[in-house]
């Protein structure tokens, strides 16, 4: 077998593939000579069919039952004598299938790249660090006490917090858009649900006045035929509402299941709660930021089916979830950094001999159940099924992955309050 290897652009590479005409010939006479018996051919007893009869009836479709088999063959034959991995499926072109001659072809594949580490101890890794305060703490039984406000009409002007009842049409060109009109809606001011300037113009309004204002449609509002787009609505105010905040005692620690310990147990289990999060968060950002790094510091080159691939698995599991949306086109860049990012794990795994932590798996397991009513339940749930499981393991080895590269790298920690890094936009 004669095997000539030609780099193309990139990753991709063309292999000529010829197979020596014995080899072909061989294999079509062996399979031939296996129908010879069993053939039926008008004029000849059952196995006594000439030998030459059955190649001229049928040598050239086994010519091409054969040769089909042999470029199976001879390809993973070529890849492994010329130590190449390819990264999808080769494209088949240039065939040269003729009795007595060399079967011949062309495959046209990419492969996998040499991921050649730079020094980790290289890295400059900036970390957040942070701490839920007693003030957070009293600022989310606020705002929990916000949300569950007993809200009672008052005769006034409306003001911020307040909660305005109004009936309204929107017009733009003078005519009603999709959705531009409804009856008693409810708006907290400065709640920000409505699109920019229209709850400012609901200030300083009592009840039962009625008025009108123009607001721009934002230029990257959803509605296309609306963006950009000036409307004037008309307003009713129906009622203005203040809140009357439930004081914080037992019953209010009732309703978000605290059974015993009252109003102490319920901060408690607000603080677990945020410290939960605000963990997840800092190590979710350390772990962009070491992605981040790592790319930088090892710029590869990926082969486009496999960024191909992965984006088609992004833009299915967001339409399943429910998350889509997105151009076909825009999923390329995100899957991309996925692909470079598994090949660069996959070397650093390596390098640092990184097994899954049974402990470490079995905590992240307890971690996620937390979420759950019945905690018991996830956690034999995801025990009992073995993909489950290996998309645990996996998360798990990029988290020591992560702190093995923070232990080798020069880290700097930055210290930021709670409200900094669950709301950094704020």
């Amino acid at each position: 077998m004669q095997v000539t290897v030609e780099a193309g652009e990139g990753l991709v590479r063309k292999v000529v593939v010829q197979v020596p005409t014995e080899t072909v010939e061989i294999e079509v006479d062996n399979r031939l000579q296996s129908m010879k018996s069993s053939v039926k051919i008008d004029g000849f007893r059952p196995g006594k069919v000439p030998m030459k009869v059955v190649k001229q009836r049928f040598g050239e479709r086994v010519l091409y039952e054969v040769a089909g088999e042999l470029i199976q063959k001879s390809f993973q034959d070529a890849v492994t004598q010329e130590d190449l991995k390819p990264a999808g499926t080769p494209q088949i072109k240039d065939e040269v299938i003729k009795s007595g001659e060399p079967l011949q072809y062309t495959a046209e594949f990419e492969i996998y790249p040499e991921v050649e580490l730079a020094p980790v101890a290289d890295l400059k890794i900036e970390t957040t660090v942070a701490k839920v305060a007693d003030s957070d703490v009293d600022k989310m039984l606020e705002t929990l006490r916000k949300q569950h406000s007993d809200w009672t009409g008052v005769d006034r002007d409306s003001q911020d917090g307040d909660k305005v009842i109004v009936n309204f049409v929107g017009k733009v060109d003078g005519e009603v858009f999709d959705g531009g009109s409804a009856d008693n809606v409810d708006i907290i001011l400065g709640a920000g649900s409505m699109i920019p300037g229209f709850e400012d113009n609901l200030l300083g309004k009592a009840k039962d006045a009625e008025f009108s204002f123009e607001v721009p449609f934002p230029d990257d509002y959803n509605a296309a035929n609306l963006a950009g787009k000036t409307a004037e609505f008309a307003i009713k105010i129906v009622d203005v509402q203040e809140p009357a905040l439930p004081e914080l005692n037992d019953d209010f620690a009732a309703k978000f299941g605290v059974k015993e310990g009252g109003v102490e147990q319920f901060k408690k289990d607000i603080r677990d709660n945020m410290e939960r999060e605000l963990n997840a968060r800092t190590q979710a950002i350390t772990k962009k930021e070491v992605m981040d790094k790592l790319l930088q510091a090892n710029p590869i080159e990926v082969p486009d089916a496999m960024v191909q691939e992965e984006a088609k698995a992004l833009e299915e599991s967001e339409k399943q979830s429910g998350t889509g949306g997105r151009e076909a086109g825009d999923y390329q860049e995100d899957a991309k950094r996925r692909v470079q990012l598994g090949m660069l794990l996959g070397e650093l795994v390596k390098v640092s001999e990184i097994q899954p932590d049974a402990d470490m798996v079995n905590a992240r397991i307890e971690l996620m159940a937390k979420d759950y009513e019945d905690t018991a339940e996830f956690v034999n749930y995801y025990k009992s099924n073995p993909q489950l499981m290996r998309s645990v393991e996996t998360l798990v080895i990029e988290d020591m992955v992560v702190d093995w590269v923070a232990e080798q790298a020069t880290v700097n920690s930055v210290e930021k309050t709670f409200d900094e890094v669950m709301n950094p936009a704020a």
